[in-house]
């Protein structure tokens, strides 16, 4: 399937549903994996999360919606044709501003993480009060790695010096990281799984406006296999959505990214599990919680 806005909609969504105009939301894909350091091949994830859209139901049970009925527009991809990151995220940067200016609800599909460092600059000059959720296997939190700050390694860095980052599922990290932590605000898989209390802990340390960056090797790989860097002992797919579904109902969730699906040709359940939870969060954003629960 190719990433062609023009002739094909989110999921086979009516076309009604899928011009800038109309739609609520805007699906922008960034097919880039340059700074991967083990397993390539994210720049796909775009393209497979698109192709598995097209089997997903459109009727989402747990809510009682059909979210697409909002709209989800598919904005043209984020090429960048050099090898320069530094360019790649300048790009990201600026359709972010430009669709920001356009008041629309921005989600993001990856791509290896380090596009998410253009996206929440032009958030953070949009919105006062932010903080990010950092849902992720690691910390990313070095200031550079292999000569870059650029690099997935780094996503994470430059916003942990500028706002409130809450670190969800961590199980893996440098020592160097340690001092980039802030201090009560990381949420170590080791530590999630005996304590009961950890979503509210983790939800009241949000700020009113929220931006959410989802790798997926948060969750556990036996759930989720296709993806760079799998860790054991992540997310499972329940537990996700619960805290995911708090979030929206107690924060302004102000956008997202889900990142370094890496699709495999043997293994497709990974990227039907990605349109999934993108689909799940579009119906949490826009439904009004308190009467489905």
């Amino acid at each position: 399937m190719k990433l062609n806005h023009g002739k094909k909609t989110f999921a086979g969504i009516p076309k009604k549903y899928a011009t800038l105009d109309k739609a609520k939301t805007v699906l922008i894909t960034v097919p880039y994996d340059y700074t991967q350091t083990w397993k390539k091949g994210s720049k796909k994830g775009p393209k497979a999360f698109l192709a598995a859209a097209e089997h997903i139901e459109l009727y989402d049970i747990e809510t009682n919606s059909e979210v697409y009925k909002k709209g989800i527009f598919i904005a043209p991809p984020i090429i960048n044709s050099s090898f320069s990151t530094k360019k790649m995220i300048k790009k990201v940067y600026h359709v972010t501003k430009k669709y920001l200016n356009k008041k629309k609800f921005l989600t993001f599909i990856g791509g290896d993480h380090s596009i998410s460092i253009g996206s929440i600059r032009a958030f953070g000059e949009k919105y006062t009060n932010l903080s990010i959720l950092h849902m992720d296997a690691h910390t990313d939190l070095r200031p550079v790695y292999k000569g870059s700050p650029y690099n997935h390694a780094c996503s994470m860095h430059e916003a942990s010096q500028k706002y409130p980052l809450i670190q969800i599922g961590i199980r893996s990290m440098d020592v160097i990281e340690k001092k980039y932590i802030q201090k009560g605000n990381i949420f170590y898989m080791h530590q999630i799984y005996k304590n009961d209390l950890w979503m509210q802990d983790a939800i009241y340390k949000l700020s009113k406006n929220v931006f959410i960056s989802i790798d997926i090797d948060v969750f556990d790989p036996s759930i989720a296999p296709s993806t760079g860097t799998p860790e054991p002992g992540g997310l499972s797919w329940y537990t996700t959505l619960e805290f995911l579904k708090k979030v929206f109902k107690k924060k302004n969730v102000i956008g997202f990214d889900i990142v370094e699906l890496l699709p495999n040709k043997k293994e497709s359940s990974t990227d039907f599990l990605t349109v999934k939870l993108y689909y799940k969060l579009l119906s949490y954003k826009y439904i009004n919680i308190n009467s489905y629960e």
